[in-house]
Formats: C-alpha cells, sequence, structure tokens
C-alpha cells in the first residue's frame, strides 16, 4: 500500500494551524484547481470529531464524491480523516502539528492509501497516484500555510 508523508514549516502556532487545517471552506479554496466542494455532511466551518464531509472534485477529467470523517482529533497535535466511502479502496490522512522555533509550527501530514481495481488499481497507483497524490497534499499545504501566516488578531 503506497504511502508518503509531507512536511511543512508554518510560521504561526500550531493551535491556529490545526484550526485552520480543520476548516471546510479553507479546504474548498486549496482545492480550486480541482473544483472541490463539500456537498454533504459539514459543508462549512470547522470540523471536529465525529463529522463527515462528502467532497466532490474534478480529477483526471472524472467528477469523483468521497465521504471522510474526523476519526481521531487531538488538538492541537493531530487529528486524523479517513474515507467512508469514495474512490480508493483505502484513504489514512494522519495531520500531525508540533512547535518549532520563535512561533511556527511543523506540520506533516502522512498518507495511505490503495486504489481499488486489485492489479489495475496497483498500476495507477505506480504510475499516476504515487506522483500525484503528494503534489496535491502540497497544494493544499501551501494555502493552509498562506492562511495561517496571514496577519491576524488573536482574540
Amino acid at each position: 500500500m503506497p504511502s508518503f508523508e509531507i512536511v511543512t514549516h508554518v510560521m504561526a502556532p500550531p493551535e491556529r494551524v490545526f484550526d485552520i487545517s480543520l476548516d471546510v471552506d479553507v479546504h474548498t479554496a486549496s482545492m480550486a484547481g480541482s473544483s472541490e466542494k463539500a456537498v454533504g455532511g459539514a459543508t462549512t466551518g470547522g470540523l471536529k470529531l465525529g463529522d463527515t464531509v462528502t467532497w466532490q472534485a474534478r480529477h483526471f477529467g472524472v467528477r469523483w464524491r468521497m465521504t471522510s470523517t474526523i476519526s481521531a482529533y487531538d488538538r492541537p497535535g493531530c487529528f486524523v480523516d479517513e474515507q467512508v466511502s469514495g474512490p480508493f479502496k483505502h484513504w489514512y490522512h494522519a495531520h500531525f502539528f508540533r512547535h518549532h522555533g520563535h512561533g511556527g509550527t511543523v506540520m506533516s501530514d502522512v498518507i495511505e492509501f490503495a486504489a481499488p481495481l486489485g492489479p489495475l488499481g496497483r498500476v495507477a497507483e505506480t504510475l499516476v497516484l504515487r506522483h500525484y497524490m503528494p503534489e496535491l497534499i502540497r497544494v493544499r499545504n501551501q494555502y493552509v500555510k498562506q492562511v495561517a501566516e496571514a496577519p491576524f488578531t488573536a482574540g
């Protein structure tokens, strides 16, 4: 089963980065390139333990739907989203947030996934998904970083 980790350094406190990472509206904006939007479950605002979202997006010219749930939640250290139904045989995405010097955060995304369709799915994993999926997460994380590092007022 393919897995990968993406590490992003953000100059904002972990609590802020954690909350932004769970915001449906931020996620939607970060995935504008694939026209991703929430069409079921929690469709706006911040997610919490047990929430589900059905996402609709267009990848490779095909419209996809994936319902995921927040299966673990420990603010501000980590949360996990897992596919309940959708295009993958398996999707597990753990998000970790830890302090690093001068008020910043190291954000780590650890993802495990498996394509459906047995041997054909393994070919898709090897030829396409093992490159496409990390890039998709990098794009999302750069948007999260941009939002988190924007000036804000505490309160």
